[in-house]
């Protein structure tokens, strides 16, 4: 990339000729470096090997040494105070700026803290793809680690599993001490507080709006959480057995107590025993104008050994390949996070117009993308959806009571764990020296009332592999559901004129005219306060969210 030195302030054709010749040397550098990175990262989480987890920190390495380059940096800097006056005036061509400025600023510290960084998180990333929890000296799944939780009444083989779950914490401890102080540096280097600070403002967002959001959504869902646990723990606690004031964190059925446990009368996993999810996505996003069968071709979907035993979506060439990486088993849980991830996938390069500029044809942010997937995700507890999808649903009164329950409790339960990872990852970073065990298991407390164990000290907060692979991103989630509910109340309003816990969306190609028009195609050229307005016409609130948990 050329490095001549720019003035300091720029205006008129100087300004908009400088803008596109630093996006046209940008995109012509580090376009190659970024689809061989995406590939070398699906190798590598697909396989689990050594050498792909090589190729995986070398392609990042690259990226990171490209986008140090300090020359490179004093050319942007005056494109972006132009922006910031207005000097550009072609609007895409200034929000490329302001974007890119963003991505050339956290990579400028050293090279060789960068490169320390990118080891530190490829060794973290590769524990946990490799990790399987042990219990009596057998290795299981991460499913059968599901399983067991949900249906196993035997307590002590049930903390047994929970434990062995949470054994890659230890595994990964020390390591994330030193990314976590890696992180820092960097950050403090940049003149920012701390790596939670800087994430913030490099994702467009406000630390002081998004703790009052998150007070706001604590106020608005503290009682009726109370109420939803209280339930869930007097049917748990008669399933198992035990004493409601005994129940502990692995007599529920999530590792972490991030969705809700499957105790009502009807077994949501029975119409799924027999499905086939990826035909059953075929379907569905088909007949809403958004086929996926092209995805599925590409994507990697079952259980194999050193393979990532999660799920994610991504964008290899921002050109249209999308893959999904998943470990599919029939139950409902993975008929939803198939929904999830597919909805990623029509959220993308599929979908985003190829006239866009390469650096704007992306997600508007992480909080969109991850709206849409929840808004498709949330069909899974469908009995009417299910139905009409041609699953049979056996009981169907029942299962519509118990979906309708624990979609309620799912939402409540989830923005409560939320809180859990926001607070945790804001004073890990402000503080790394303090007991984070203590922390974590002082939030889990307050926000999700479940109990610590008597004298635990394990380093649970680190078998979370989001605070150690996708860093001050968990927030996004909460506010993904915000704009999910808000997204499918203005899509009833204005495809089916319903209610929107009467619309469905299946065989009607107007939903995917709807999310195209609003929401995929603007792709990066709104923020996303302004896609949200966009999209739905409100700024994003808990309004619509309240009404989808209030029953």
């Amino acid at each position: 990339m050329a490095a001549t030195l720019l003035p300091d302030a720029l205006s008129g054709a100087d300004a908009d000729d400088g803008a596109a010749a630093f996006i046209k040397d940008h995109v012509s550098k580090l376009r190659p470096l970024e689809v061989q990175a995406g590939v070398a990262w699906w190798n590598a989480n697909t396989t689990g090997k050594d050498e792909d987890f090589k190729k995986k920190e070398e392609a990042q390495n690259k990226i990171d040494e490209a986008l140090s380059d300090k020359a490179t940096f004093d050319c942007l800097k005056p494109l972006k105070a132009a922006a910031d006056k207005g000097a550009i005036k072609d609007p895409l061509a200034a929000r490329q700026i302001e974007l890119l400025y963003l991505q050339y600023l956290e990579k400028q510290v050293p090279a060789e803290l960068l490169k320390k960084i990118t080891a530190k998180a490829n060794a973290v990333e590769q524990t946990f793809n490799v990790y399987r929890a042990k219990v009596d000296g057998q290795e299981i799944a991460d499913s059968k680690v599901r399983s067991t939780l949900k249906e196993s009444t035997d307590s002590a083989l049930r903390q047994k599993v929970w434990d062995a779950s949470k054994g890659v914490g230890a595994a990964v401890e020390a390591d994330l001490a030193e990314l976590v102080k890696l992180r820092n540096e960097a950050a403090t280097q940049l003149g920012f507080k701390n790596f939670h600070a800087l994430q913030l403002a490099l994702n467009e967002q406000d630390g002081g709006e998004l703790v009052k959001l998150f007070d706001d959504l604590d106020a608005l869902t503290k009682e009726p959480f109370t109420k939803a646990k209280a339930d869930i723990d007097a049917r748990l606690a008669k399933k198992l057995g035990v004493k409601v004031e005994d129940l502990m964190p692995w007599h529920y059925h999530d590792p972490f107590f991030q969705e809700s446990p499957a105790v009502f009368d009807a077994n949501l996993d029975s119409p799924f025993k027999a499905a086939d999810i990826p035909a059953l996505c075929s379907t569905f996003y088909a007949g809403i104008g958004l086929p996926i069968d092209d995805v599925l071709g590409r994507s990697d979907l079952y259980e194999k050994k050193g393979k990532s035993p999660h799920a994610f979506c991504t964008d290899i060439d921002r050109e249209g390949d999308v893959r999904v990486l998943a470990n599919i088993v029939p139950n409902e849980y993975w008929m939803g996070t198939m929904l999830h991830e597919l909805g990623h996938s029509v959220y993308s390069s599929k979908n985003i117009p190829q006239a866009l500029p390469y650096v704007l044809r992306a997600e508007a942010h992480i909080l969109t993308t991850e709206g849409v997937a929840m808004q498709f995700e949330r069909f899974s507890k469908s009995r009417a959806w299910l139905e009409k999808m041609g699953v049979k649903v056996d009981e169907p009164q029942a299962f519509d009571e118990a979906a309708a329950k624990t979609q309620r409790n799912q939402l409540l339960i989830f923005s409560r764990w939320c809180q859990v990872m926001l607070r945790f990852e804001k004073a890990m970073y402000e503080n790394p020296k303090q007991d984070l065990n203590a922390l974590w298991w002082d939030l889990v407390e307050t926000y999700q009332q479940v109990k610590k164990p008597k004298g635990r000290s394990a380093p649970d907060y680190g078998a979370k592999i989001h605070i150690c692979s996708a860093p001050v991103y968990y927030h996004n989630y909460m506010m993904g559901q915000l704009f999910a509910s808000q997204v499918h109340h203005a899509l009833s309003k204005d495809v089916f004129n319903t209610d929107p816990k009467q619309t469905i969306y299946i065989g009607e190609k107007k939903v995917g005219e709807f999310m195209k028009k609003k929401v995929f195609e603007p792709g990066r050229t709104k923020t996303w306060k302004e896609l949200t307005r966009f999209a739905t016409g409100e700024d994003l609130s808990p309004k619509a969210f309240a009404k989808d948990f209030q029953g």
